[in-house]
C-alpha cells in the first residue's frame, strides 16, 4: 500500500483528521501525519523527515519554496486562523473584548496554557501580547508552555484549576475536547494567520500528494474548513 507523508502545522490537525479516513479509503493509501509548531515542522523537514506535502504559514511555505524545498507553484491556501482564548468546557467565559478586559482576564487566571513561545506561531504572538500588556513578568510563574497548541489545549482540559486560561490558534481550540473557544484576541492584539499547503520538491508521490492538497483546499471542503476554524480569504 502506498504511503504518503504529511508534515503540518498543528492548526490544521483537526481539518486533516476530518478528511483522512475517506481519503485513505478512496485512494487505497496510508497517510502518515506529523503535527506540531511550524518551526518544528520546518526543522523536521530540513533534517530529512519523510515529507510529500506540507502545511505551514504562507510566509514559511514561500520561504521554503524560494530555497527549493517546496514547489511554489503547488501552493494553495486553507484559510486564515485567528488566535483565540480558551477555557475548560463549562467554565465561565471571561470578557476579553478590549485591551483592558483582556488584561483583567489574564491577571485573574492562575495558570496560562499556550504553545512554545519561540517556535509556535500562537505562542510567539501570545508571549508578545503579555509583554505589550505589561504583565509578562507578573504572570511568568503561571505560564504553562508545551511544544504545540494541541498539547497545550489537552493539558488545559486536564487542569485542576478553576481559573485556567489558554491561548492558541482557534482551530486547535475547536478541535480539542474539553475546552471551549471564548473568542479571538481583541482588536490591536489579534493575529490572523494564513495557512497554505504545498508539495515537497522531488516527492515520489506528486499525484497522490496533489489530490490530498486539493481535498484539503478545494471548494468541496470549504464548509468543513470553516467549521474547523479557517476563515475564507
Amino acid at each position: 500500500m502506498t504511503t504518503l507523508h504529511l508534515l503540518s502545522a498543528g492548526a490544521a490537525q483537526g481539518l486533516v483528521q476530518s478528511v483522512l479516513a475517506a481519503f485513505e479509503r478512496e485512494e487505497a493509501c496510508t497517510v502518515q501525519c506529523r503535527f506540531g509548531a511550524v518551526g518544528a515542522m520546518k526543522e523536521a523537514m530540513l533534517a530529512g523527515a519523510p515529507c510529500d506535502l506540507m502545511i505551514l504559514t504562507q510566509a514559511l511555505v514561500r520561504s521554503l519554496a524560494a530555497d527549493g524545498h517546496l514547489l511554489g507553484a503547488s501552493e494553495a491556501p486553507l484559510g486564515q486562523v485567528l488566535t483565540g482564548i480558551a477555557v475548560q468546557a463549562g467554565r465561565t467565559h471571561p470578557d476579553i473584548h478590549d485591551e483592558a478586559a483582556l488584561r483583567r482576564a489574564l491577571l485573574a487566571a492562575d495558570s496560562l496554557y499556550f504553545p512554545d513561545p519561540e517556535r509556535a506561531t500562537a505562542g510567539i504572538h501570545f508571549a508578545g501580547v503579555l509583554r505589550r500588556l505589561g504583565i509578562a513578568d507578573t504572570l511568568a510563574a503561571r505560564c504553562r508552555n508545551f511544544p504545540n497548541g494541541a498539547t497545550s489545549m489537552r493539558e488545559l482540559a486536564l487542569a485542576r484549576s478553576e481559573r485556567a486560561l489558554g491561548c492558541t490558534q482557534a482551530s486547535e481550540i475547536l478541535a480539542t475536547p474539553g475546552v471551549e473557544l471564548v473568542g479571538a484576541l481583541p482588536d490591536g492584539f489579534g493575529l490572523a494567520t494564513l495557512y497554505c499547503a504545498a508539495l515537497r520538491s522531488g516527492t515520489p508521490q506528486p499525484g497522490l500528494a496533489t489530490r490530498l492538497l486539493q481535498r484539503l483546499t478545494g471548494e468541496e471542503s470549504r464548509g468543513l474548513r470553516q467549521q474547523c476554524g479557517f476563515l475564507a480569504i
